[in-house]
């Protein structure tokens, strides 16, 4: 089963890249698939690459979701959503 989850563009990189956070878990991820993706913008992420942007409100209610499901965890090693 594949999960694609919402993150929240916290820095843009060289290359492409930028530092997103889902939680309190930060990944860098290829935003090659999104164009002209600003900090503060929420996209949907898997293995890696941003597939498309998400609206804040949409965004947030996913991740409340997440996070009463126990899948928004403290530490990258406790948290489903970390491995994504």
């Amino acid at each position: 089963m594949c999960l694609a989850v919402p993150a929240r563009i916290i820095e843009l990189l060289p290359e492409g890249m930028a530092r997103a956070e889902v939680g309190s878990v930060v990944k860098e991820l290829n935003l090659c698939l999104v164009d002209d993706v600003e900090v503060g913008e929420y996209v949907i992420v898997h293995v890696g690459f941003a597939l498309s942007r998400l609206e804040p409100d949409e965004a947030e209610a996913t991740l409340a979701l997440f996070a009463e499901a126990g899948m928004l965890g403290e530490d990258e090693d406790d948290t489903a959503v970390g491995r994504a």
